[in-house]
């Protein structure tokens, strides 16, 4: 692996997961899967909560109020990825809370149109994640609450990959079978990196028991979905997918507050 084609890893990332700009260059030849892009997945959570985090940490130094701020900061996060991950979340709620049947799920999953259940999942989610960011940043600052949003995006954006990676595909078509799943190198590249980028980040602003205790978090919330979406479809959809990196987040988030 050179830095060239992390590079190129990584701003492909970026493109799938966010609506930022990248140069057409990066994207010369590439056929769209993202089985070796997929271990870049962190380091484009890492740019792609940048402009949330920017905003987080100048808000607060001026003296907003810490609920205000997250309420902005996850505003622009939600700009930035498109509500990508949001809309996953949604899916899955919508299709694994209205029946217990696999195929019906997997239909509701796919139709557009939000219901109760979804619904409900986006309202909490949100409610949980600007609560809990806000509670971390009246106890750390603007800086440390700052990185450690970077961090928790880079964690969240890994704890997808993992779930892609160790559920075999419910379809045989939608877009996480046509992007290709990730290989083994890949997810443990995207896991090693994301949990140095939180000791740093994390570790650094906080404390060593904190980055633990966000990425223990973490993980359990995405072994626990994981495991669910096992028994309940047989494997992993782009909604689940999706679904993963928010649970992941708001597990991080719910922790780094518990523990600051």
């Amino acid at each position: 692996m050179t830095h060239a084609n992390l590079l190129v890893d990584t701003a492909r990332a970026v493109g799938f997961l966010s609506r930022l700009p990248v140069p057409a260059r990066f994207f010369d030849g590439y056929d769209g899967s993202l089985t070796r892009a997929s271990r870049a997945f962190p380091l484009a959570g890492l740019i792609v909560a940048a402009p949330a985090g920017v905003l987080l940490a100048a808000t607060l130094a001026f003296g907003l109020e810490p609920l205000v701020a997250s309420v902005l900061a996850l505003a622009v996060m939600g700009g930035t990825t498109g509500a990508l991950h949001e809309d996953g979340l949604s899916d899955a709620a919508d299709g694994l809370g209205a029946t217990r049947d696999r195929d019906r799920a997997l239909a509701i999953m796919r139709d557009s149109r939000i219901g109760s259940f979804g619904a409900a999942a986006l309202i909490l989610s949100y409610g949980l994640r600007t609560s809990a960011l806000a509670a971390v940043c009246a106890a750390i600052g603007p800086l440390a609450s700052m990185a450690a949003l970077l961090a928790v995006a880079a964690l969240s954006r890994a704890a997808m990959v993992w779930h892609w990676r160790v559920l075999p595909p419910a379809r045989t078509d939608g877009l996480a079978v046509a992007m290709g799943g990730p290989d083994g190198a890949s997810a443990l590249f995207s896991t090693v990196s994301a949990a140095i980028i939180a000791a740093l980040l994390i570790g650094s602003f906080a404390g060593p028991f904190q980055a633990l205790g966000a990425m223990a978090a973490a993980a359990a919330a995405t072994a626990g979905f994981s495991r669910y979406v096992r028994s309940r479809l047989g494997g992993q959809t782009g909604d689940t997918i999706g679904a993963t990196q928010q649970l992941s987040e708001i597990a991080a988030l719910l922790a780094l507050a518990l523990l600051t």
